[in-house]
């Protein structure tokens, strides 16, 4: 599919363990990549109803008040996993922002722009995708949009970076 869309990417493998706690951290430890480098994609039920998708490093958590506020909801909660599958496409864990079942309104962390590269699922647990980090945001989609405050720096976020992280600025990239 992104061949299609013309989108320049490379496809990495690895050995999915189904023992392994965090889908995001196996694909860092198994590639040797860098947690911020490499992002997550998750899905957000909003107040209203609506879901949404948050891609955000693995080294981060998603905010969900900010992804609400993006979104222009109060509240966000995560997707229950099978529902999530089900709207996506995807199983848990291979979850890509790339052509989901339904289109949903998405918001990348603007910390994906200071990259040359980004690291995201390909659609199935063991395989990524490598991708200039503007063809995230980038896309034949105009409903994507990177995202100030999505992410929440965690004790396991070895980035150091001046972001405001309270900011809730959406702008969106046509």
């Amino acid at each position: 599919m992104l061949r299609r869309l013309g989108i320049e990417h490379r496809v990495v493998h690895y050995d999915h363990d189904p023992d392994h706690g965090s889908f995001g951290l196996e694909a860092v430890e198994a590639l040797g990549t860098d947690p911020d480098g490499t992002f997550k994609t998750l899905m957000v039920t909003l107040d209203d109803g609506r879901n949404a998708i948050g891609v955000v490093p693995v080294s981060c958590t998603l905010e969900l008040k900010a992804i609400a506020a993006a979104a222009g909801a109060k509240k966000a909660r995560m997707t229950e996993s099978a529902e999530a599958e089900r709207r996506s496409g995807y199983v848990v864990g291979g979850i890509s922002p790339f052509g989901q079942k339904q289109v949903l309104e998405t918001f990348v962390d603007e910390w994906a722009t200071a990259l040359d590269e980004v690291f995201c699922s390909g659609g199935r647990r063991g395989l990524e995708v490598v991708v200039p980090p503007r063809r995230l945001h980038r896309r034949p989609r105009r409903d994507v949009c990177v995202h100030r405050s999505v992410a929440r720096l965690t004790r396991h976020c070895t980035r150091f970076v001046a972001m405001s992280h309270t900011v809730e600025i959406t702008y969106c990239v046509p």
